[in-house]
């Protein structure tokens, strides 16, 4: 057993312990590696199950936090899933290895085109991105089968609830404060969602519009 193969077996066998039990969720998780996605100075981090910082102060979530939000969504092989947050495109690495197609919206333009040549490197080609105002969704590319939000929303994701099937999944961050509520939405078929509160997290919020760089 090679060095990632070990430092990935331990984080696979912690998560399971946590609570993150779903094979396919697990086994997308061993797959892909997660030191593509962090900055050169927390290589020797990049296998353990905590948050790492990355450029425009935003953070590659802690994989315990990754591995939870991706079983809540039950995600399936022909579905498709609309992200909000690209990020470092580790969450949206994971999304690829579970679902037909990935559309990912960042509003820092740098961090999507960092994520798409991580992404390309890795060879993921089912992943569609977009520079954009991620509380908007992605309205022309709805409806969808399940939407994360990697951010915090202040209130309940409205805009992005209109843009999920009838019985679909969504799963967000919701809260005003450092500390949020993550919550899972669940379609009842009639356009009304049933929500479920599973725990408390840390997200950076989320941001209306897109960011001014440079």
């Amino acid at each position: 057993m090679n060095l990632h193969d070990d430092r990935a077996g331990r984080l696979i066998l912690s998560l399971r312990r946590q609570g993150v039990t779903d094979a396919r969720v697990l086994g997308a998780m061993e797959s892909v590696d997660r030191s593509v996605f962090v900055h050169e100075k927390f290589l020797d981090q990049a296998w353990e199950d905590q948050a790492l910082p990355i450029d425009c102060a935003q953070t590659i979530s802690q994989p315990y936090i990754v591995g939870l939000m991706t079983q809540a969504l039950e995600v399936q092989p022909r579905h498709r899933v609309l992200e909000i947050g690209t990020g470092s495109g580790y969450q949206c690495a994971i999304l690829s290895k579970l679902a037909r197609y990935v559309y990912s919206v960042e509003r820092y333009r740098s961090l999507l085109a960092e994520a798409e040549g991580r992404l390309k490197l890795l060879g993921v080609d089912n992943v569609i991105t977009r520079h954009g105002d991620g509380g908007l969704g992605w309205p022309e590319q709805a409806p969808f089968d399940r939407i994360m939000v990697t951010a915090a929303s202040p209130t309940e994701p409205t805009e992005l609830l209109k843009q999920l099937k009838p019985n679909g999944v969504l799963v967000a961050p919701v809260g005003r404060t450092s500390v949020q509520m993550l919550h899972r939405y669940i379609g009842q078929g009639d356009g009304a969602f049933r929500r479920e509160s599973l725990t408390e997290v840390r997200f950076v919020p989320l941001v209306e519009g897109t960011a001014k760089e440079g």
